[in-house]
């Protein structure tokens, strides 16, 4: 029987996905790319009735463009229901486990089998750092890996040969990538990394409230992580949201606003288009340096930047 991997995890933002959500509220989580726990079940029963053997459910916390968090504990409810393993991509947002008062975007990731995390992405620790959690106890790393090369790890050491980790991975020697953690949570301890996370959060807030209160914002969506995703309507365009070629005139605003900043040298912001939406700024506010004054210049930049458009 032919093996299929069913990879499920999506990409966006959304509020619950839960048993009783009704039709419009599934098919507005489907648009926004949050995994709905509904739909994959389904999936899986389709997959096994055609021969197919799943055998993995891949699911996000914290996605790059949106920052949508999956609804772990009814994913791993499914999981456990077809014996499947269950991996969390919490590269981007496994940093909210620091903060107790956020760590609930999380609520069932301890029932995973596998977890990634990036501490060098919102904790800002040193480029690379980068985990992969298991739950699984019978040193299945270098199950997967080891090459057993006699010439580099010798069993008859003095030592605990466990200590010789580097069998246990692709790449075999690689720099001390846990020590660019260990440093900076020895130096700032978890109330110092919780306090960036929720920092983060705050100044993801602002910005929202203040892309509310001044005309020319549009939010793609209320932001449930620290991802801001939105357009920046110039003057021109205002008012002619209805009109043929709006949408292709509003996906040449971002491109010409980060041209200008990057040459004028005053930020550098990213923008992408998703799906049938064209070209929109996606600011990621995570860095502790930053203040509320920085999140006030972010947005008379834009403004500067792009009112001749």
């Amino acid at each position: 029987m032919v093996l299929i991997v069913l990879i499920v995890g999506f990409v966006l933002l959304l509020s619950g996905v839960y048993k009783g959500t009704t039709s419009r509220e599934r098919w507005s989580d489907m648009l926004r790319g949050r995994l709905i726990p509904e739909d994959l079940d389904e999936k899986i029963e389709l997959s096994k009735s055609q021969g197919a053997v799943p055998f993995l459910v891949s699911c996000m916390s914290g996605t790059t463009v949106q920052g949508v968090f999956d609804p772990l504990d009814h994913i791993a409810d499914i999981c456990d229901k077809h014996k499947l393993w269950m991996h969390v991509d919490a590269c981007w947002g496994g940093s909210v486990l620091f903060s107790k008062k956020h760590r609930h975007l999380m609520k069932g990731v301890d029932r995973a089998n596998s977890v990634a995390w990036n501490p060098h992405k919102m904790l800002v620790a040193g480029l690379q750092c980068s985990a992969l959690l298991l739950k699984d106890t019978t040193n299945l790393l270098k199950q997967c890996h080891s090459a057993n090369a006699t010439y580099l790890f010798q069993q008859d050491k003095f030592y605990d040969v466990n200590l010789d980790i580097g069998d246990k991975s692709v790449q075999c020697s690689r720099k001390v990538d846990c020590l660019k953690l260990w440093l900076m949570w020895k130096a700032v301890g978890s109330m110092g990394l919780e306090e960036r996370v929720d920092k983060a959060f705050i100044h993801a807030r602002y910005l929202v409230e203040q892309m509310k209160k001044r005309e020319g914002f549009q939010l793609l969506s209320m932001p449930e992580f620290v991802n801001v995703c939105f357009w920046f309507i110039p003057p021109s365009l205002r008012g002619k949201e209805g009109t043929e070629d709006y949408q292709e005139k509003l996906a040449k605003v971002a491109p010409v606003i980060k041209e200008r900043m990057m040459k004028q040298g005053t930020m550098m912001v990213g923008y992408q288009p998703l799906g049938n939406k064209v070209n929109f700024f996606r600011v990621t506010v995570f860095s502790p340096l930053l203040s509320q004054k920085d999140m006030d210049f972010f947005l008379d930049e834009i403004e500067r930047l792009g009112k001749d458009l």
